[in-house]
């Protein structure tokens, strides 16, 4: 347990994909402020992190859009509301407090308390998939980082990214101007990135400020308490050993429920279990949106969690205020700029 003083406030939204953004927007037109905790290092979920260019079809008033402009837009929607984040941060315990409020715990030990909670969290915590190296979990935090929190942690340091997705080479790219040596290793010559993206790395290596190796993989890590070097294996069976500080493997994630699922929630094949009229769970004060829940007739839209995050906060408020009689009020009326 952390001894850091806990972040307060009124809904902690575990998860911050696309509803769990709207949902901050909706509690925020009730005067609700929102803390969201998240295992990706930036706010988006799949759409920032797995295929931002991707265009999605089913958003109103959009014929298309980009998956990573609609995260762009919803964080400018949310930024009247101030939202608080702790990103890089999974959830990892709940426990209901003698005062009605609960108390969430992430892996890396930030405590945050607040009156409700809800669960946004996609399809469920997206851990990265981990290359197979017998020691890898020896170097986890100490030159083994799955997850780019702050670019800027690897000034002037060594780097060997790996991978060869959208992910591995925008980091590449964006780490090109901060580290002092760049390297990126693919198992092929054929990446799966965006074709702009793969031109700026190879316009880079071209130019010497990155080293692309393919047809190789990152196959050891040796260090004494932190890394300081890797072994790759090219695919024509020759071992090459480079001094690095850092190995960034950008193989992707997996979606699992995490340690949400021993929260004592009812489950559903791996989805959260809701009242399809308030889409709270079957814990008082714990409600679920988006594609973690599961009702009859549920539909895995973002337009449906978009829904069921304005229907769960009006409940959330009415339910805080039972004093107060609620009544909708229509952003054409009021507009933001009050309400924030």
């Amino acid at each position: 347990m952390s001894t850091t003083q806990p972040i307060t406030t009124d809904i902690i939204i575990i998860g911050a994909g696309p509803c769990g953004l709207f949902t901050v927007f909706e509690a925020g037109l009730l005067k609700m402020h929102c803390h969201l905790i998240d295992y990706l290092g930036v706010p988006g979920g799949q759409c920032a992190e797995i295929y931002p260019k991707k265009p999605i079809y089913d958003i109103p008033g959009h014929p298309s859009v980009l998956a990573g402009d609609l995260i762009d837009n919803l964080m400018k929607q949310i930024a009247p509301f101030h939202p608080t984040f702790s990103l890089g941060e999974r959830a990892e315990s709940m426990e209901k407090l003698d005062d009605g409020r609960f108390r969430v715990t992430t892996h890396r030990g930030v405590v945050i308390e607040g009156h409700t909670i809800i669960l946004a969290g996609g399809l469920g915590c997206f851990e990265p998939r981990k290359p197979a190296i017998a020691n890898i979990g020896d170097f986890e935090d100490h030159g083994v980082e799955y997850v780019i929190r702050d670019p800027e942690f690897y000034r002037d340091k060594r780097v060997i990214v790996g991978g060869g997705g959208d992910s591995a080479l925008d980091w590449t790219i964006v780490l090109a101007d901060i580290a002092r040596e760049v390297t990126l290793v693919h198992r092929s010559q054929s990446f799966r990135a965006a074709p702009d993206s793969v031109a700026k790395a190879q316009a880079l290596a071209d130019a010497g400020r990155i080293t692309m190796i393919t047809d190789a993989q990152v196959t050891e890590l040796g260090g004494n308490g932190s890394l300081k070097e890797v072994g790759l294996t090219h695919n024509d069976g020759r071992i090459e050993r480079v001094d690095m500080d850092h190995f960034i493997p950008l193989f992707g994630l997996s979606p699992k429920l995490g340690p949400i699922a021993d929260w004592g929630l009812a489950l559903d094949k791996h989805a959260v279990t809701v009242e399809p009229t308030t889409y709270e769970t079957s814990v008082p004060g714990i409600y679920a949106v988006g594609d973690i829940n599961e009702y009859p007739n549920k539909l895995k839209l973002i337009l449906c969690g978009f829904h069921e995050a304005a229907v769960a906060c009006n409940v959330i408020y009415a339910r805080q205020h039972p004093e107060k009689k609620h009544v909708l009020k229509y952003t054409t009326v009021t507009g933001i700029a009050g309400l924030a």
